[in-house]
């Protein structure tokens, strides 16, 4: 239940809030240590969607700095140097589409379009990057000054009904696959279903899902799962399981977000809870931008098949929506908020940061991946030692990675 706040404690929100807004990250002790450690950590993003706009954009050039307020872009190689980025995940993602054979087989070539998008990311600039599919690769790469290009697939759509495509996607790089996305799929249920649950959870089809999965080694992602879908995992997964792009419920109660109890049981489990940076599900927005952004997704509900024109009117027609509702975006302050939230709940060992950008992800102090060092800065700011920032920035995940593999030899020699 909302409760009314006192004009005095109204006004006492409104001071914190400008003092919010107001943070800088230019203190010079604070920023001299937060430098070195981000410099000496593996820092990792595990969620970003820079595929799908490319994909949309083919002159897109990763290759050439943008400016992220007039491209629409919050990811190109000249930005992740400026954050000191070492690794992402790059998303093979799709929004949900019919679940039909002919829907299926059309989801598969883009989930292929969008992998060979991945490939080119590295295999076009091999001075700057190369694929990386295990911990050790990464930190070679890291080592040789070179950055690692992840893959990952979001939205259980791209293998339909073909539990065979599980190991396509796997050999091509997919280390988790994100079960569902907005919608209900094949596989379970989604947490904003405007229909509700179909499944009650996971479908049988589902079950062989993670069972596959484990069996390969490709991590169970629950972010954007319904409730039953991420108790379903709990109970039925062999290897740890995570959530790459999510936050707290307990924080800010929307159902994207994860209760207590089940970052609690996640954890107990040895997974992973990735620190979203979408404010949509950080904060309240402005119910009439919410309206207005929802007719336009339904004006263009698949935005990787538009043509050029659709594409051209779609942006123009968001140029203007943001003139008329200007977004007022989380912070990153609440962002560590949720970071210490879960520490408290679970531990330092159990959350780490996926923002989710060019997926809508980046939040004030955090807006594109040029300003990821914010992240470290707040954190020692905050009191957290180099080792816990060191385990929040990829040690957490990759532990998960290492769990995951070790589980599908054992299950693959059983």
């Amino acid at each position: 239940m909302n409760k009314i706040a006192s004009p005095a404690a109204l006004g006492s929100i409104m001071l914190s809030t400008i003092a919010v807004f107001a943070q800088t990250y230019d203190d010079p002790q604070i920023k001299a240590k937060a430098t070195a450690i981000h410099a000496s950590a593996l820092t990792l993003d595990t969620h970003c969607d820079l595929p799908m706009l490319m994909h949309s954009r083919p002159d897109f050039d990763v290759a050439e700095e943008h400016n992220p307020r007039a491209s629409g872009s919050r990811v190109d190689f000249p930005r992740i140097k400026k954050g000191g980025m070492d690794a992402m995940f790059f998303a093979v993602y799709l929004g949900q589409g019919a679940r039909t054979p002919e829907g299926n087989a059309g989801a598969k070539k883009l989930a292929l379009e969008l992998f060979d998008i991945v490939h080119h990311i590295a295999d076009d600039h091999p001075n700057i990057a190369g694929l990386a599919t295990t911990p050790e690769e990464a930190m070679a790469l890291k080592k040789a000054g070179k950055f690692s290009v992840f893959t990952a697939v979001e939205n259980g759509w791209a293998i339909g009904n073909d539990l065979s495509l599980l190991k396509t996607y796997y050999d091509l790089g997919a280390r988790y696959m994100t079960l569902c996305h907005t919608s209900n799929n094949d596989i379970c249920d989604s947490s904003t279903d405007a229909k509700g649950p179909e499944h009650d959870g996971l479908s049988p089809f589902g079950v062989e899902v993670v069972k596959e999965m484990n069996r390969l080694g490709m991590i169970v992602d629950v972010s954007h799962t319904s409730d039953g879908t991420v108790w379903d995992c709990l109970e039925l997964s062999a290897a740890p399981i995570v959530a790459t792009h999510s936050s707290a419920r307990a924080l800010f109660n929307h159902p994207r977000n994860l209760t207590d109890d089940q970052i609690k049981a996640i954890a107990a489990k040895g997974g992973v809870i990735q620190m979203n940076m979408l404010s949509g599900y950080l904060k309240a927005g402005d119910p009439k931008r919410a309206k207005a952004m929802q007719a336009l997704r339904e004006k263009y509900p698949r935005g990787a098949d538009l043509t050029e024109a659709q594409q051209q009117a779609r942006a123009a027609e968001m140029q203007e929506l943001n003139k008329q509702f200007p977004e007022q975006p989380a912070t990153l302050q609440m962002v560590v908020d949720h970071i210490d939230h879960i520490v408290k709940l679970v531990g330092v060992d159990y959350v780490g940061i996926g923002p989710d950008l060019d997926g809508g992800g980046g939040v004030t102090g955090m807006y594109d991946v040029s300003e990821m060092g914010n992240i470290t800065y707040e954190l020692v700011k905050r009191g957290y030692s180099e080792e816990d920032i060191k385990k929040i920035w990829s040690g957490n995940f990759f532990r998960v990675m290492k769990e995951a593999q070790r589980v599908a030899a054992e299950l693959n020699r059983g």
